[in-house]
C-alpha cells in the first residue's frame, strides 16, 4: 500500500516560481494526495496572481489538491503556521515542507524522500538536496554543495561528536516529516523566530530517531543575500539556539562556520572567482557579528533586536520586548 503524502507550502509575496511550484507538484510520479498553501496577506497573494495572469479560483481549478489558506501577518510563525498546516494533514502518513522559492528539480522529489523514509520506520525526517538557480554566485554555488552533497546520508544522536552542530541541520525549504513521529514529539516547538527545523531534528535524535539527508530528492533553491540581510537572518538563528538549550547548549557552531570559510576561499580561487572574495568575506563578517548579538540577545535593548531581526512580529508575540537601555528579558 503506497504511503499518502500530503504537503505544507509556505507563502509570503510569492513571484512566478510558485506557479512552477504547482506545476511541477502536479507531475510528481508520486503525487500529493493535498497540497495545503498557507498564505500570509491575501492581498498580496491577489496581487502576484493578477501579475501572473491568474487568480485563486483559477489556480485551484487547474490544480484540484489545492487547499489555500490564508492568515495575517500579524499571525504567522515560523512554527506555528507550519504546525497549523501539519494539523490539516489527518490521515497523511508523510508530510513535504516546502517554501515558496524552492522548485522540484524533476519528477521524482516526492518519491524520492518518500523512499528515503521508507527505509526505516525510526526516521522522523527527510531533506532534500538543493541544487544552485542559474543565477546564483560562485560562492552560493559551492555553500549549496557544501550543505547538500551528492551522496545520501543518516544522522543519529552518536554522530554528534563526530559532526557536532551539523548533526541536527535540517531544511524545511524542503524536508519530509512521517507525521506519526511528528504528532509523538507534539510537532514544532513554537513561538519559534526561525530555525524550527533544527530544533525539531535536534529533538527527534534526542528521543532516539534519525534524520535521514536525501541527495536524490533535487529543489532549485539558492540566494544572493546581501550583507544587511545575512546579519537579520544570522540574528535569528542565533536568537534560536539560545532560546533553545536543550539543543544547542555547549554545541559550537564557529568551528563548522571557520570551515566553510577556508574551503569557500580555496573553491573560489580554484575556480576563478577570485573577484568574488572581497565580498564573500564582508558577508560573512555581517554573519558572524549577526549570530553572535544573536545569541546574546538577552542582554541588549529592545530597540537593538527590532534592527537586527528580520522578523519583528515575533518580538509581539513572544512577549520578549523590553524598555530601551533595560537589557533584561
Amino acid at each position: 500500500m503506497e504511503n499518502v503524502i500530503d504537503i505544507v507550502l509556505v507563502t509570503y509575496r510569492p513571484d512566478g516560481r510558485l506557479l512552477d511550484i504547482l506545476r511541477m507538484l502536479h507531475r510528481q510520479k508520486t503525487p500529493p494526495r493535498r497540497v495545503h498553501l498557507i498564505n500570509t496577506e491575501k492581498s498580496l497573494f491577489d496581487e502576484t496572481l493578477s501579475v501572473l495572469g491568474t487568480d485563486e479560483q483559477k489556480l485551484c481549478r487547474q490544480y484540484p489538491f489545492l487547499d489555500i489558506i490564508h492568515i495575517k501577518r500579524q499571525e504567522f510563525d515560523h512554527a506555528g503556521t507550519r504546525n497549523l498546516g501539519m494539523r490539516r494533514c489527518a490521515g497523511a502518513d508523510f508530510v513535504c515542507m516546502m517554501t515558496q522559492d524552492a522548485v522540484p528539480a524533476d519528477e521524482m522529489l516526492l518519491s524520492a524522500l518518500a523512499g528515503g523514509l521508507s527505509q526505516d520506520e525510526k526516521t522522523a525526517v527527510a531533506y532534500a538536496r538543493q541544487l544552485p538557480a542559474e543565477n546564483a554566485s560562485a560562492a552560493e554555488r559551492f555553500s549549496r554543495s557544501f550543505n547538500y552533497p551528492e551522496k545520501s546520508s543518516v544522522k543519529t544522536q552518536k554522530d554528534f561528536e563526530r559532526l557536532g552542530i551539523k548533526t541536527y541541520f535540517c531544511s524545511d525549504v524542503c524536508a519530509m516529516y512521517r507525521k506519526r513521529i511528528f504528532d509523538e514529539l507534539g510537532g514544532f516547538s513554537e513561538p519559534a523566530i526561525f530555525n524550527e527545523d533544527m530544533v525539531y531534528a535536534g529533538t527527534a535524535l534526542q528521543h532516539g530517531y534519525a534524520i535521514r539527508y536525501e541527495a536524490e530528492a533535487g529543489v532549485v533553491h539558492s540566494h544572493n543575500y546581501g550583507a544587511m540581510t545575512q546579519l537579520r537572518r544570522n540574528f535569528d538563528l542565533g536568537v534560536s539556539q539560545a532560546d533553545h538549550p536543550e539543543i544547542f547548549q555547549g554545541v559550537k557552531s564557529e568551528g563548522e562556520g571557520a570551515r566553510y570559510v577556508r574551503e569557500t576561499l580555496a573553491y573560489l580561487r580554484k575556480n576563478g572567482a577570485g573577484r568574488e572574495i572581497p565580498v564573500f568575506l564582508y558577508r560573512c563578517a555581517f554573519r558572524l557579528t549577526g549570530y553572535r548579538l544573536g545569541k546574546a540577545y538577552q542582554r541588549l535593548p529592545e530597540f537593538v533586536r527590532l534592527h537586527l531581526t528580520a522578523n519583528k512580529e515575533y518580538w509581539k508575540r513572544s512577549g520578549k520586548t523590553v524598555s530601551p537601555g533595560n537589557g533584561k528579558s
